[in-house]
């Protein structure tokens, strides 16, 4: 079965958080409010603001989350039930709204994302990246259905700094290439336990293009502080785009190494670096033509997004077999490679890719 899902509503533009009442109106009336304490700080007035005027009340607020972790979901549903809530709102970050997700799911509630940076795809998905308390990756929750609401105001993102888009551009990155190898794979899984739709595979090249097209002008404006049609182009290709692509056409191994990488020491990028990176091991593991993968590199590079092991921080080479071994776990996503992929291969993949990286930085 082709399967694609959707967020039932997605909603972008400038003041649009001040408009978070009216669409919330006839999905919920009392709200548990989540996230991280300055994003709550950021725009929290106004969502409360937004919330009386369509007479939705505030059933309780939490500014703790730090880490999308089972015990502070377990923690967040107990308040949740506590103050009867009846809609959860995720604002802020990847972990954020993965964690309003969960806690939503568990109360049986819808929850709208609200994100208030734009260094994930994470809001318009349905699943949560699960990880334990020491950040390692434990799995990945699924849901029956996409977030009721997707609430994305620019200039709100815009206040964030500028290397957080950056991250978002190197998550985005992956939705084509992974969706690309689950295409070749007649066997291959979405996450919505589907085939690839053709309206996925459409959507991952419609983001990949405005990626490599608008990418570093939306860079250079937002350094700025000015929301541009790059920049909104930018944010949707991360916050819509991207995240339909990976969700109905499927993951591979971009993600799959980069799950693998964060069960070693040392690994200090963010999941959009690592993630732009991998896409870089996957391509090489695909025996892409060099003439393909350079132009790629070479945008990561004007970017700033690591392109050697050494920008992802202080990591042991020696570690890398434990990282390539995770990376093949049969629970996660290297399954759906076209081809079949062993730890060894990809162990040598990385030290490629980062070889490759380090000529690339000598001879630029």
């Amino acid at each position: 079965m082709k399967i694609f899902g959707s967020t039932s509503r997605y909603v972008q533009g400038r003041g649009a958080i001040d408009e978070l009442g009216q669409h919330i109106t006839g999905i919920g009336t009392r709200a548990l409010i989540l996230g991280q304490e300055f994003p709550i700080k950021l725009v929290g007035k106004r969502i409360e603001a937004s919330l009386e005027a369509a007479k939705v009340e505030i059933a309780a607020i939490d500014s703790s989350v730090t880490m999308s972790t089972y015990p502070t979901i377990d923690a967040l549903v107990e308040l949740g039930k506590k103050n009867k809530a009846n809609i959860v709102l995720g604002v802020g970050g990847g972990v954020a709204v993965d964690t309003g997700k969960a806690v939503a799911h568990k109360l049986q509630v819808p929850v709208a994302s609200i994100p208030t940076q734009c260094a994930t795809n994470a809001d318009a998905s349905a699943l949560s990246v699960i990880y334990t308390e020491k950040h390692e990756w434990l799995e990945y929750l699924f849901y029956p259905k996409n977030p009721d609401l997707v609430l994305v105001d620019p200039e709100v993102l815009a206040t964030a700094p500028a290397k957080f888009t950056v991250w978002g551009m190197g998550d985005a990155l992956a939705a084509n290439v992974e969706a690309k190898a689950c295409v070749a794979q007649p066997n291959a899984a979405s996450l919505l336990n589907g085939r690839p739709t053709a309206a996925a595979s459409w959507l991952g090249d419609l983001c990949e293009n405005n990626l490599l097209q608008y990418g570093y002008r939306a860079y250079r404006d937002l350094s700025k502080k000015l929301v541009t049609p790059f920049v909104e182009r930018i944010f949707e290709s991360i916050k819509l785009l991207s995240s339909l692509c990976a969700e109905s056409a499927g993951l591979a191994a971009a993600h799959a190494i980069h799950n693998g990488l964060t069960f070693i020491q040392g690994v200090e990028a963010n999941h959009g670096e690592l993630v732009a990176f991998c896409v870089n091991v996957q391509k090489i593991l695909e025996n892409q033509k060099p003439e393909d993968i350079e132009p790629l590199m070479a945008w990561q590079h004007k970017l700033g997004l690591p392109i050697t092991l050494e920008e992802l921080g202080k990591i042991d080479v020696k570690e890398l077999p434990t990282a390539a071994e995770k990376a093949c776990d049969p629970k996660d996503s290297m399954g759906n490679m076209p081809i079949r992929i062993t730890p060894g291969m990809v162990h040598d993949a990385i030290l490629a890719a980062d070889n490759w990286g380090q000529e690339f930085h000598d001879s630029h």
